[in-house]
């Protein structure tokens, strides 16, 4: 079986919290029994999270050597350059070595859910789309990436993970998918 599941901000990819009791996990959105994240989304981002029980099924979705690419919409603080995005395309110097290239592209404002919390509005700072396209997936990479050329990120949300998509689920919302 696999589960796409919108991942709303502000939830923990797991399906209790011994740290922090009181923070929102996956066990309070009626998943299927049995089923388990295959991968990770940071606790403030959002969007497509895959969930299966099977465990052939998460090796091929996370292991690296498969290089699933995971697609990003990210709003980034600041007006990117062709160069900020070159330098994402040939890949970045991270803290635990070099990332492997991205596809990035400049994307127009997409049409999304509200969060809660709202993204911070600066009236002197702009804002911008940007899609991302990786196929390795570090601890907070595409957050590490945009920072390392300038881009500091405001919202994350993963909108696809191979051919899955997040398609119309809302935050909150999942179906089963088709592997």
């Amino acid at each position: 079986m696999l589960i796409a599941f919108n991942k709303p901000h502000g939830v923990l990819c797991q399906f209790t919290d011994r740290s922090v009791p009181t923070r929102c996990t996956l066990a309070e959105f009626d998943l299927p029994k049995g089923v388990y994240p295959a991968g990770r989304l940071d606790f403030d981002s959002e969007g497509l999270l895959l969930l299966t029980d099977d465990g052939g099924l998460a090796h091929r979705l996370t292991d690296p050597k498969h290089k699933q690419p995971k697609t990003y919409w990210v709003q980034v603080e600041g007006e990117p350059t062709e160069v900020q995005l070159r330098a994402l395309r040939e890949g970045v110097l991270l803290n635990d070595g070099p990332s492997l290239p991205a596809q990035a592209r400049r994307l127009d404002t997409p049409t999304l859910w509200p969060r809660d919390p709202p993204v911070r509005f600066r009236k002197s700072v702009p804002d911008a789309w940007l899609e991302l396209v990786i196929r390795e997936g570090r601890n907070r990479q595409v957050r590490r990436m945009t920072a390392a050329v300038g881009l500091p990120t405001l919202r994350l949300v993963r909108v696809a993970v191979g051919g899955q998509r997040l398609d119309t689920l809302q935050p909150g919302q999942w179906r089963e998918s088709g592997t």
